[in-house]
């Protein structure tokens, strides 16, 4: 007995050093919010203790998501805007850190790709970003096929290399080389198909907007032959009907947003030449 209760102070002396350790690691994590509740503690909980500045930019949620995350960071700032952009920029200028690491308020990190980012950070590298796959949970279901899969993006990189660019679709752009991680992220992007429809009807208005806004033009043709290129492309080249009746749902869904597009896009051309 003796002998297993040396053992056991021993492994508690080595887990406080690794939280220790882990907890001043050099590194920004931030995400922004907006009514995120169902799904932020997790995505919370996936980074508690791992780092020791947790930047969450939040546009005033009525749902609880700000009392949630002030269990997590003291770093909470208010900052309402709809231009998706502008509110990544500015959370990742409130990060602290060199490095920086974003995450949404539905995606949660693994231990295999933290003790990845870990080795990175201590170690001198070359690259000033780095791809990061992302693996997507849906119905139940993970997807690994159709237009869902692989999806990855730059989530990791020095902030000071690195800024938002684009409209309702923004992402990262990294001056300098661009590596890519092996470990993966974890992803829920809807809760059901009622919250999906919603989110495609939110999206294809704004993605209608900015392509109003930079100067493209409505099409008959984009409007009927995009969403069967996508049906071929997604569902049967890259073998979505694997992944069953969620694959289905989604080439399905996917085919309804291309055309959503087009037609917002032909209603916003409308409106202004009658204006």
């Amino acid at each position: 007995m003796e002998k297993s209760a040396s053992s056991n102070s021993k492994l508690n002396s080595s887990n406080s050093t690794l939280h220790a350790l882990r907890s001043t690691l050099p590194l920004s994590v931030y995400m922004i919010t907006f009514n995120n509740a169902r799904t932020i503690e997790k995505a919370l909980q996936s980074v508690a203790g791992w780092v020791n500045n947790v930047v969450v930019v939040d546009s005033h949620s009525a749902d609880g998501t700000t009392e949630i995350a002030q269990k997590y960071t003291e770093s909470i700032y208010q900052y309402d805007t709809t231009d998706m952009r502008e509110k990544y920029q500015y959370a990742q200028d409130q990060c602290t850190h060199l490095w920086v690491l974003f995450i949404d308020a539905d995606e949660w990190l693994t231990p295999q790709l933290k003790g990845e980012v870990e080795k990175i950070i201590s170690e001198n590298t070359d690259y000033n970003g780095f791809m990061v796959n992302r693996r997507n949970v849906y119905l139940g279901r993970e997807i690994k096929y159709g237009g869902w899969y692989p999806d990855h993006e730059i989530r990791l990189y020095r902030k000071d290399r690195g800024s938002w660019q684009g409209g309702i679709h923004a992402k990262v752009y990294v001056d300098g080389k661009v590596g890519e991680l092996k470990n993966y992220y974890m992803h829920t992007p809807y809760t059901d198909t009622a919250h999906q429809i919603r989110t495609i009807d939110r999206y294809s208005e704004a993605y209608a907007q900015d392509l109003y806004s930079s100067g493209r033009r409505f099409h008959l043709i984009n409007m009927l032959m995009r969403p069967i290129y996508r049906f071929f492309r997604d569902y049967l080249f890259k073998r979505g009907f694997l992944d069953g009746i969620p694959g289905i749902i989604i080439v399905a869904s996917t085919m309804y947003y291309v055309f959503m597009k087009q037609a917002r896009l032909w209603e916003l051309e409308r409106k202004n030449d009658n204006s």
